[in-house]
């Protein structure tokens, strides 16, 4: 039986995909939303109860078996608190149960205030519905926007589904973002950040400016109004991609890509290491974090083109551990302060001024990076405002 904890708000679901993609900067993206529903006073479970295999990094492809996922995410969250708060249902043929009991979990269901559908990847089925409120929070904006402009049903059943709608694309409805909007009225969010989980030391002599990304992605290209928008990073790298010929400044990439690629990155000055092995544990992608001297990335097609005001769950932890952070400029600037701490780039001239920026005053442009993480997404304010809005 599960028991609200005395003098709570509520009892909260998140669903997600942490177990589905077991690598680190997932877990926290939503351990920060476990820990941030807490500290407002919410009795908060994670749930994933899906018809979808995991992938599994180990054999880099899908499986039916979870329990190598389960075994690397379970202990991050009982480390934090939420042993007996969190449960992995394999809703598919031989699919396994883990933490909660199937019992305990449907119990869940009908004793709920509401349901939290992080990055929108839980289906939500007949035994969902008795929850009285269910949120969708999209972390990846534009693609269900033109399918549901294009009238696709399975975007449509799914988004109906649930009774208030948010998305990291901050500036959908709003002038100059190119986001089709139709039928749902979509409301601004962001990631949250338990700010404490990223307390660092100063960055070691010599450190680069890095990231953690893949190269190169396949099959999530969207068609609007006849122009392909393209969801691959490397794309947009490639633009940038003699940056480290063009400063004295170390520039280094964890990620995964083909033999091909990597020479391309190591002829232009890039440093790498695999991003897996970052990923692949909670303790040592904080720590890649800390150790940076800051942040360089870019952001995908989908975000740039239609000017979305997504911002990077990732960077987020980036300002929070008091790194400064140069990104591609997605129209976020709309709602983030920049050009101190945080900086928003469209050409390699904008990139070579923040960091001279940076260089200038480093000190100053870390402290600046951890203030504008305190203010803007620290995990009581963003989720306090989402739950308001929320009606909950």
């Amino acid at each position: 039986m599960t028991t609200t904890v005395p003098g709570s708000k509520g009892r909260v679901i998140v669903f997600g995909i942490a177990f589905w993609y077991p690598l680190a900067g997932v877990t926290y993206q939503f351990l920060h939303y476990l820990l941030g529903l807490r500290r407002l006073g919410y009795d908060v479970y994670y749930i994933e109860d899906s018809g979808r295999w995991v992938y599994d990094p180990r054999i880099n492809d899908i499986s039916p078996d979870a329990g190598g996922n389960v075994d690397a995410v379970a202990p991050v969250l009982e480390a934090h608190g939420l042993a007996g708060r969190w449960a992995f249902r394999g809703k598919y043929p031989d699919g396994r149960c883990y933490g909660m009991e199937e019992e305990a979990i449907l119990r869940l269901y009908q004793e709920a205030d509401a349901m939290l559908n992080v990055t929108g990847a839980q289906e939500i089925r007949d035994e969902h519905l008795v929850c009285p409120r269910r949120v969708y929070v999209e972390s990846d904006p534009f693609a269900s926007q033109v399918r549901v402009a294009q009238g696709d049903e399975a975007t449509i059943a799914a988004l109906d589904a649930h009774d208030a709608h948010f998305s990291f694309g901050e500036n959908i409805g709003l002038d100059g973002c190119d986001v089709p909007v139709s039928r749902y009225e979509w409301l601004p969010t962001r990631q949250p950040v338990v700010m404490d989980l990223w307390d660092t030391e100063p960055s070691p002599p010599g450190a680069a400016y890095t990231t953690v990304t893949t190269w190169h992605n396949k099959g999530k290209g969207v068609v609007h109004n006849g122009d392909t928008y393209h969801w691959t990073k490397d794309r947009e790298f490639e633009r940038f991609i003699d940056l480290p010929r063009r400063r004295q400044e170390r520039f280094e990439l964890a990620v995964s890509a083909d033999d091909d690629a990597r020479r391309r990155l190591t002829e232009h000055g890039w440093d790498q290491i695999d991003s897996v092995n970052v990923s692949g544990d909670a303790g040592r992608y904080r720590s890649y974090i800390a150790r940076s001297r800051a942040e360089f990335t870019v952001a995908r097609d989908q975000y740039v083109r239609p000017r979305t005001g997504w911002f990077s769950d990732r960077s987020a932890c980036y300002l929070a551990a008091g790194r400064p952070v140069v990104t591609q400029e997605t129209g976020f600037s709309r709602v983030l302060p920049t050009g101190d701490g945080l900086f928003a780039f469209t050409t390699i001239d904008d990139v070579l001024t923040a960091v001279d920026a940076i260089e200038s005053d480093y000190g100053h442009h870390c402290r600046r990076a951890r203030d504008v993480a305190v203010e803007y997404f620290s995990a009581e304010r963003v989720l306090a405002s989402l739950m308001a809005r929320a009606g909950l």
